[in-house]
């Protein structure tokens, strides 16, 4: 903590300098709560489950000064989910990056995509008016630690009315020849009865280089508008990931949020969500392939503020060899939020003695007319389902591949971009099978290694 502390006192001025303006409202606030706290321990309420400190301790370089690395992220990385998005927009590290020469594709009128620097310096009352709102109200230690250090990231606005008909994507890679950290903050709002899709996606372009990145995404939906938020994080492991997405819902608005973990070191994703208006619908899931020592804990807070919202959460999980994972779920229905339908769902299979998970759905309901459930399981592969199929000739591999993507499957059919849905399928299988990806490939770079989960339970 000391480290970043000296760093911080000493570089603010160069910080806000090269920072997106709007960044630099809160910058001391939040620096000041987390010099108060620091990084979260063991100790840490809402962190009991993860140890963050290893990866956390090592000296990663900071590029405080916005020194931008000569490279074409596009060409440096190609995207291999068919026909997905014509808008396609690179963060290398932390900082993003314009291609003035591929210009993106046209969007509606009034619609905005572009770095969050160039969106301070031409839509200031618009940044104003929600940037870092959401983060003054979640409190966590890793989005103060991103609010006191970064200096740059995405904004997307969609006007009132307008439907973007195809998504938009970011693609955040992490790429230099030494341990380095990133801090982005991605801004999302969409206005009344408005419609997008963004897909992000998190690759690293060097396999045995330490990096880590804090990345905070905020979005604010408007009155019955419609948000389908997809991550797919596909990296290394020697990357350490720690996201904030903050959500805040408007009278009637749709949110669907879809966390898919291929590939990763430690990984702590925190989703909070405010239905902030009645008649809100949310849905939230999410999916991890983990072997190794790999650690995913998805830390998730629904809050039902006002009547007749629904929520539907689900994760699942496989997870073989010492890898870990971890699911801490939260439902709070608030008083007066009558009428409200909340499910959360976490399912997990263990493929050997030492993989671990600990799950903790929680339900804290202060209305009384409301529809409420939580739960948790956690099992092998059904080997009466095992024995079914190989009595009909398949093989014990396939039989094995074929119910592990049938365990996920509902995860991912909530995938509602087709040729994403169809990549993403693909993705799985090959990180259940172990095929070894070529690299510099969206979506199939660095996707596992050649660990196959299935085949390593085939050959015990």
């Amino acid at each position: 903590m000391s480290t970043y502390s000296e760093i911080y006192t000493q570089n603010a001025a160069m910080i806000a300098r090269h920072s997106a303006g709007g960044l630099n409202r809160y910058r001391e606030q939040l620096y000041e709560r987390w010099s108060n706290t620091g990084f979260p321990t063991r100790k840490t309420e809402n962190y009991r489950s993860i140890d963050l400190t290893e990866p956390l301790s090592v000296d990663y370089g900071l590029n405080l000064s916005r020194v931008q690395i000569p490279t074409d992220p596009a060409r440096l990385f190609h995207c291999d989910v068919p026909d997905v998005s014509d808008n396609i927009h690179f963060v290398v590290n932390d900082q993003y990056y314009d291609r003035p020469d591929e210009p993106v594709g046209e969007l509606p009128q009034g619609v905005v995509v572009c770095s969050m620097r160039r969106a301070c310096e031409q839509y200031g009352p618009l940044i104003d008016a929600y940037l870092s709102r959401l983060v003054m109200r979640f409190d966590d230690p890793i989005a103060n630690f991103n609010g006191a250090f970064a200096q740059d990231g995405l904004f997307v606005y969609v006007p009132d009315g307008v439907r973007l008909d195809r998504p938009i994507q970011l693609i955040n890679i992490m790429h230099a020849g030494g341990p380095l950290m990133a801090n982005a903050h991605n801004l999302v709002v969409l206005g009344n009865d408005a419609y997008a899709q963004l897909l992000v996606c998190d690759h690293c372009m060097e396999q045995n280089i330490r990096f880590c990145a804090t990345r905070t995404t905020e979005v604010f939906l408007g009155q019955r508008a419609s948000y389908e938020h997809y991550k797919l994080e596909n990296t290394s492991t020697q990357m350490c990931s720690l996201n904030n997405l903050l959500v805040s819902q408007a009278e009637g608005s749709r949110f669907l949020g879809n966390i898919i973990t291929l590939h990763n070191g430690v990984t702590r994703n925190n989703i909070s969500i405010d239905q902030d208006g009645p008649g809100c619908d949310t849905h939230l899931c999410g999916m991890a392939t983990l072997d190794g020592t790999q650690q995913v804990d998805n830390f998730s807070s629904i809050h039902h503020l006002h009547p007749q919202g629904t929520s539907n959460e689900l994760f699942k999980y496989i997870l073989d060899d010492s890898s870990r994972g971890v699911f801490m779920g939260r439902l709070k229905v608030m008083p007066g939020a009558q009428k409200t339908e909340a499910f959360q769902t976490n399912r997990n299979i263990l493929l050997t003695d030492t993989a671990q998970v600990r799950t903790k759905p929680q339900l804290e309901i202060y209305a009384d007319d409301v529809k409420c459930s939580h739960g948790a399981t956690t099992g092998q592969l059904d080997e009466q389902a095992l024995f079914y199929m190989r009595q009909r000739g398949i093989g014990e591999h396939e039989a094995k591949m074929l119910l592990m993507q049938a365990f996920v499957s509902d995860v991912t059919n909530n995938i509602r971009i087709p040729s994403l849905h169809e990549r993403i399928t693909l993705l799985v299988e090959n990180r259940l099978r172990g095929n070894r990806p070529t690299a510099g490939h969206a979506c199939i770079s660095n996707a596992c290694g050649g660990c196959a989960l299935a085949d390593r339970k085939n050959k015990q």
